[in-house]
């Protein structure tokens, strides 16, 4: 059954409660009873319309009547009667005007006032005037009206309509106060809805995790948390609840999964955002395109499992990455200590070309060729860096070669001093006559003879002797 013949099965009834002959008494009428004249044509019209359903017979009726001379309780009666026959005709207006003129003229006792507002209210809304109808839905309360469960919804759904949120809410408020425990997903959604509408995202919040408690499947539940989140700038929140939803397979679209997997590197859980997007990445849900692949060897690395992202930066220099993604593997193999495979990348991207400095790729090179001992290719690489890093290396080898140098001089001239100080010892004991001469002062001429010699003929002493 719809809405309308639900309103107009109820704005019936209420028109029946008093729709009778004998209950049209006006305040300051003084007349109890139809005319023989007029009696017969009004039972005539109330058997036409309430036994017989014959409403056009009964509007001809009314006619008839309301060009007769009524007096008061007639002309009650009559109005009454009236409404009561164009409400089942569909004649809404006219219902209306019936009834209001009854008001008017006092031929509704006060006690009944209430009820005819209401029925007024209900007949404007099947008629879908939603302002007239709240209009008198006030004037309904005013006279003493006190809404049930159902006319506080009511109420709600109409203050909704006209986009007065807040006496919506009020009223939805209130119904759901009726409905105690009872849960009634209609009035949830509305709620929702004017929560939105107002921005109070506390009420918003609570509402939906109620709701979420009673369809967890639901997805717009969750996109709706999510969104107030957002709303909120309460963004782990709403990464909370996208991973709920992930987890739960709720999120099937590339956006939607790329959103997650974003979430995860915005939190710094690279390696779970890293995990994530390759999985989908092969189940096809996300596309295996360059700046995906990219993203990926990112998040590796950023967690630090370079062995994880090689094989994914080769894919993606594969997939047109260029100089540039070779030169990232390259410094990937670098990091994991495996200088030929560096070497091997670098210089493919140097080949390749479109590198934004292709000094830091030679300078690279020239490390990876310095670890592996070739250090007269690591000068040339590092000369071709042209660049502070590049003469920073060539430095540092130099240093260490000075180093080296000078240790090996040191040697020589360490041996010279020793046979020096020896023969100074030699000598002091030479006053004690040959025969009580050491063995080694026997030879100390000889032996310091050889050691100045072969400091003053070693090429790394040069600078020593200058």
């Amino acid at each position: 059954m719809g809405i309308r013949s639900v309103l107009k099965g109820a704005i019936v009834a209420g028109l029946m409660v008093s729709a009778g002959a004998t209950a049209a008494y006006a305040q300051t009428c003084e007349e109890t009873e139809f005319t023989s004249k007029t009696g017969q044509v009004y039972l005539d019209a109330e058997q036409a319309a309430i036994t017989n359903k014959d409403f056009n017979t009964a509007a001809s009726k009314m006619a008839q009547l309301k060009s007769m001379q009524l007096n008061c309780y007639e002309e009650g009666a009559v109005l009454k009667l009236s409404a009561y026959i164009n409400i089942e005709k569909g004649d809404r207006r006219a219902a209306v005007n019936d009834l209001l003129t009854a008001l008017n003229k006092g031929y509704i006792p006060q006690k009944d006032a209430a009820q005819t507002y209401y029925n007024i209210a209900q007949i404007y809304l099947q008629d879908e005037d939603v302002n007239k109808s709240l209009e008198y839905m006030t004037k309904w309360q005013q006279a003493g009206g006190r809404p049930d469960r159902q006319q506080k919804w009511q109420l709600a759904v109409l203050y909704q309509r006209v986009d007065n949120f807040r006496e919506a809410i009020r009223w939805a408020e209130a119904t759901k106060a009726d409905d105690g425990s009872k849960y009634e997903q209609q009035l949830y959604d509305l709620l929702i809805f004017l929560y939105n509408q107002v921005d109070d995202k506390a009420k918003l919040a609570s509402t939906l995790e109620t709701v979420l408690v009673h369809n967890p499947t639901e997805r717009k539940y969750w996109d709706a948390i999510a969104g107030n989140y957002y709303a909120s700038n309460e963004e782990r929140k709403a990464f909370e609840v996208q991973k709920a939803m992930y987890l739960g397979g709720m999120l099937k679209t590339e956006d939607e999964l790329m959103r997650v997997v974003n979430f995860y590197n915005r939190f710094n859980v690279p390696y779970r955002a890293a995990q994530i997007l390759e999985k989908e990445m092969n189940a096809g849900r996300i596309k295996r395109n360059l700046e995906h692949l990219e993203l990926l060897a990112n998040l590796y690395q950023v967690a630090r499992e370079n062995e994880k992202a090689i094989p994914v930066i080769r894919a993606a220099a594969d997939a047109g990455g260029g100089g540039a993604m070779y030169e990232r593997l390259g410094r990937s193999y670098a990091d994991l200590q495996q200088w030929k495979d560096a070497e091997d990348a670098l210089t493919k991207a140097l080949s390749m070309g479109g590198l934004k400095d292709a000094g830091n790729a030679w300078v690279q090179i020239g490390q990876s060729r310095y670890e592996r001992s070739d250090r007269d290719g690591a000068k040339e690489a590092f000369r071709k860096a042209n660049n502070r890093a590049g003469r920073s290396w060539l430095d540092f080898m130099q240093s260490e070669e000075d180093t080296k140098t000078a240790l090996k001089c040191f040697e020589f001239q360490s041996a010279m001093l020793n046979v020096q100080n020896e023969a100074k010892i030699c000598k002091r004991l030479s006053v004690l006559g040959e025969d009580n001469v050491t063995e080694n002062c026997k030879t100390v001429n000889a032996r310091l003879e050889a050691a100045e010699k072969a400091f003053n003929e070693a090429p790394v002493c040069a600078n020593q002797r200058s």
